[in-house]
């Protein structure tokens, strides 16, 4: 999947992950996605929650072996 911002979590444990995407996604205009990187197993559950809580569209995951791709769209 295209991307047109990344932000790179690899190595940080919840909820620094979350805290980054918030942070990078408030910068992005509507209809944008923003790809997140991250290794830390938590993320599996605690992006698509987010997106659910704040109104952005979680796109999915992939698996990029020893860390994992998590794609969100800006809504708002």
């Amino acid at each position: 999947m295209k991307a047109d911002e990344v932000v790179d979590a690899r190595g940080l444990l919840c909820p620094m992950p979350i805290v980054k995407l918030s942070q990078k996604i408030k910068a992005l205009e509507a209809g944008k996605v923003l790809e997140l990187d991250a290794d830390d197993e938590g993320a599996k559950a605690d992006i698509p929650a987010w997106c659910g809580k704040t109104g952005n569209e979680y796109l999915g995951m992939e698996d990029a072996g020893g860390f994992y791709r998590f794609f969100v769209r800006k809504t708002t």
